[in-house]
């Protein structure tokens, strides 16, 4: 019950109790007056909300963390009388979300819009609502409230770098063969020709063949003889480390300031995520077949394939990563490992500084793969084990090793100048 209608209440009852005591007519329709006020009041704002419509409107539904994610709110009033006021609340799990708004005066037929601005922080799927409206009576004495339920959904890709150069194995297959596996996009090595087929691009018509047969033919390609990267995540829970920070929120005003420059949350895991968005663009921006692994809540494992398409699966998987997982990473590239071709470049990404990891890099060498590791320095998010003793012992078997300490620019630690030495033996 509202303060006002507390009141209200109050004097109907002292009204009454006036005319029963002193059987003056006044207070009897000073009660009347105190009732119809009650009774109009709860009409008003029984109707408040019927014929109101909210919509909420946005021009993509993928973003990346550091960015500011725009939606629009249109609320819209289907019925004959003015609304004096609707205020809009959003429920939906995104942090720092700034749709709630409250919004006056809207005519009959008409309708009101306005624009949300949130600065993306957190990776990961939030659901763009439910959104709940609620309005109410003049004198504030009823709120009424609805639920608008909807199925949109905002995915947070995690925030790449951009990384300049890194150790790049030669990648070539024994004897230096094509892969004879069929792929969407076009490369040098031309495979044989096919009917077209809906959704083929026409950029892969063969015009001669289709003038000699009649009909649309098509071109199809092989992999060029580049062997396969393969990203490893390390995300098993006991390895990463999570300091605790103050909300991010606490100053929106340096969210909105033109230079602001995200920064990484003190967690390993979201250092190990970034490294691996980051290497998967650089990648595939070469032109090489990139596929990803990890477990963290369930296996993950993402076959190489190259283009644009594929970067989209890593960011969205990635997205989706966390360190919930229970295989070692040891376990993973094991179970993987058995599947990639001879020549295969292996990136791992961990903050594991055992010896495992060690004997997982030798095993991998062993196979006639090429392995890469980037340690997550967990020393400097304050744990007791540094990195620096397994890099010196990887480097000394000719392993490339790249170590990420928090707060480093890690575009510049991938893209450290120093040539690597590829040994392998």
């Amino acid at each position: 019950m509202s303060d006002s209608l507390r009141i209200v209440i109050i004097f109907l009852a002292l009204s009454l109790i006036a005319g029963a005591i002193t059987g003056n007519p006044f207070y009897y329709r000073l009660s009347y007056l105190w009732g119809l006020l009650i009774l109009a009041s709860w009409l008003m704002s029984f109707f408040a909300l019927r014929g109101i419509r909210v919509i909420r409107k946005s021009r993509t539904y993928r973003s990346q963390v550091g960015q500011i994610f725009e939606e629009r709110y249109e609320v819209y009033n289907t019925g004959r009388f003015p609304r004096l006021w609707i205020e809009v609340r959003d429920k939906s799990g995104m942090p720092g979300s700034h749709g709630s708004h409250v919004v006056t005066m809207i005519r009959g037929q008409e309708g009101h819009s306005y624009l949300s601005r949130t600065r993306l922080m957190k990776r990961g799927v939030f659901t763009l609502g439910p959104t709940v409206i609620a309005s109410g009576d003049l004198f504030g004495m009823f709120q009424t409230e609805k639920s608008i339920t909807t199925e949109n959904k905002l995915l947070v890709y995690p925030i790449m770098v951009n990384v300049q150069s890194f150790p790049n194995p030669p990648g070539l297959l024994p004897g230096g063969e094509a892969l004879r596996r069929k792929t969407l996009t076009i490369t040098s090595n031309a495979a044989g020709v096919r009917e077209y087929e809906p959704g083929d691009p026409l950029n892969r018509i063969h015009w001669l063949s289709t003038a000699r047969r009649n009909k649309l033919i098509v071109k199809e390609f092989e992999l060029d003889p580049l062997a396969d990267v393969w990203i490893f995540l390390d995300a098993e829970q006991s390895v990463h480390v999570e300091e605790e920070v103050p909300d991010q929120f606490a100053e929106p005003k340096e969210l909105w300031r033109k230079r602001f420059v995200f920064q990484l949350p003190p967690s390993t895991m979201e250092y190990a995520v970034t490294v691996s968005a980051s290497l998967a663009r650089y990648y595939l921006e070469k032109r090489r077949a990139v596929g990803l692994a990890y477990s963290s809540a369930s296996l993950r494992i993402i076959p190489a394939d190259r283009g644009g398409r594929q970067l989209g699966k890593i960011l969205e998987s990635l997205a989706l990563a966390d360190s919930a997982g229970k295989m070692p990473l040891e376990s993973l590239v094991e179970l993987q490992a058995r599947h990639l071709p001879r020549g295969s470049t292996s990136i791992l990404v961990t903050p594991n500084a055992s010896e495992k990891i060690f004997h997982t890099a030798d095993l991998m060498i062993r196979r006639g793969l090429r392995p890469i590791v980037v340690l997550i320095n967990t020393d400097t998010f304050g744990d007791s084990y540094s990195s620096s003793t397994l890099a010196d012992t990887l480097k000394a078997i000719g392993v490339p090793v790249r170590v990420i300490s928090k707060g480093d620019d890690i575009g510049a630690a991938l893209s450290n100048s120093q040539k690597p030495i590829f040994s392998y033996s």
